[in-house]
């Protein structure tokens, strides 16, 4: 079963420095029927114009992932981490009892484009955390593990039962990702297009699929990038 949240239907804000697209219920974008899947609260794509940035803010009790696409982004925090985050890398904040960050555009010319994403945690009160790692390279597959409860295979963790795969496909590919059919799935598209199990889907749109027990990705010709969330 798969139900489609198409990019134009999201909550949408345009703040000069941000052009932000909230697929699930976020500030002051309220939709009931959209306020997340499962543990999966947030998934914001931001574009940010140069030397702009989310000024010092407090988070509590989230599990903050994100993952860069275009350009540079600087990010600084309570706990002493200072850091920029470029394609092929992703981040893991752990918000816990508190943290105070702020995430700026380190480029003066470029915008940078990133994902957002907010996962609850399993139990409140973790202490602050943080992690970033490279995306493992693309050996026997497509899809790449990023984020995990454990870290394995070279991913940050997360502390959810919870997991998150990032696939780069290129023109024209077919590929076959097994999930288990007990499970949640949510796959966001974040560039290009492809057809995902027969439904053709476009960069922004996102799919929640239940009781299915593959992905069939298909590239379309100028390839697909996406992120893939596996939940209990």
């Amino acid at each position: 079963m798969m139900r489609i949240r198409r990019s134009a239907d999201r909550g949408h804000a345009m703040h000069g420095w941000l052009d932000s697209y909230h697929t699930f219920s976020f500030a002051e974008y309220y939709d009931p029927a959209h306020m997340g899947f499962g543990a999966l609260r947030v998934i914001n794509e931001d574009r940010v114009q140069p030397g702009q940035g989310f000024g010092s803010h407090s988070h509590r009790d989230m599990e903050i992932v994100s993952y860069v696409l275009a350009g540079a982004l600087a990010h600084k925090d309570s706990l002493g981490n200072t850091s920029i985050i470029r394609p092929g890398e992703v981040q893991r904040m752990t918000a816990g009892t508190g943290v105070v960050h702020s995430e700026f555009n380190s480029s003066a010319q470029e915008r940078v484009h990133f994902y957002q994403i907010w996962i609850l945690p399993a139990r409140l009160g973790l202490a602050p955390g943080y992690e970033q790692k490279p995306v493992p390279p693309r050996t026997n597959g497509a899809v790449r593990l990023v984020a995990s409860p454990d870290g394995h295979d070279g991913s940050v963790t997360i502390h959810q039962d919870a997991t998150i795969s990032v696939a780069t496909l290129h023109a024209g590919e077919a590929v076959v990702h097994a999930v288990d059919n007990a499970r949640r799935i949510w796959v966001q598209v974040a560039r290009g297009e492809l057809t995902l199990n027969g439904t053709a889907l476009h960069a922004g749109d996102g799919a929640a699929l239940s009781e299915e027990s593959a992905l069939r990705l298909h590239a379309g010709d100028a390839g697909a990038e996406l992120l893939v969330f596996d939940l209990a």
